[in-house]
């Protein structure tokens, strides 16, 4: 594990009433300790979670529109708002490593089919415009995510069916046990969120707090939807609902 505490600099921020910290999860941080090589960010919509991945992307030097340290190119904004407020503590510092974007993937293919000479040599030998969205993350996640690195996902499962999830947790613990990658995720995922041994770290509720995996919202109302569907179903189908 690389990447050790995120720190808010919370004398630098000129306004709490301003974007992005006018988000209550964001508005409270102080610091985050990383205690585990996988880390998960829950939470609705909104609550944070991408701001503060973004943030650490811009940190590590990658692009926030997805990519590494040498994809560079341009997509409407993607420069993070909270990057210059926040320090990253490592030990030790780690410069390799990939930040993706499931919203803006689309970019970085189009971006990798201007630039690679390789015969596309890390993401497995084809353009990843001629696969699948989901053949092309798996693509990206085999041949490009290598050695020590930290790789920041923004919901990797946006494109990936749920054997697909299973796959890619087998490629993480590859990754995390045999190369001591670290990753941090932000996720719907109740499947992805299953990774043994992993950190949770909850944006609701106004502040970033650890959570159990049964405690979250994404297991319980899964667990609830298959448990009780028709119920689940009429109650919010309901004229009343």
């Amino acid at each position: 594990m690389f990447l050790k505490r995120i720190t808010l600099l919370q004398n630098n921020i000129p306004s709490y009433s301003q974007y992005p910290f006018s988000i209550p999860s964001i508005k409270s941080m102080d610091e985050i300790i990383l205690k585990k090589n996988v880390t998960f960010f829950v939470g609705d919509n909104g609550s944070g979670k991408t701001t503060l991945l973004e943030a650490i992307a811009e940190k590590c030097g990658f692009n926030t529109a997805g990519g590494g340290r040498n994809n560079s190119y341009e997509v409407h904004a993607s420069v993070s708002s909270l990057g210059e407020f926040i320090r990253l503590s490592w030990m030790p510092k780690v410069t390799n490593g990939f930040f993706l974007r499931a919203e803006s993937f689309y970019h970085f293919a189009s971006h990798l089919d201007e630039v690679d000479d390789t015969g596309f040599r890390d993401y497995g030998g084809v353009s990843l415009h001629e696969q699948s969205h989901g053949e092309s993350f798996l693509s990206l996640f085999l041949n490009r995510f290598k050695g020590e690195a930290i790789f920041l996902l923004d919901e990797p499962e946006a494109a990936l069916s749920p054997q697909r999830q299973l796959s890619f947790m087998r490629i993480i613990r590859d990754l995390t046990q045999n190369e001591q990658a670290q990753f941090i995720i932000a996720t719907h995922s109740p499947i992805l969120l299953g990774f043994p041994d992993a950190t949770i770290l909850n944006f609701d509720k106004g502040e970033i707090s650890e959570i159990g995996y049964e405690d979250t919202d994404h297991y319980q109302i899964t667990k609830y939807f298959l448990q009780h569907r028709e119920r689940f179903l009429a109650e919010i189908f309901s004229d009343e609902g």
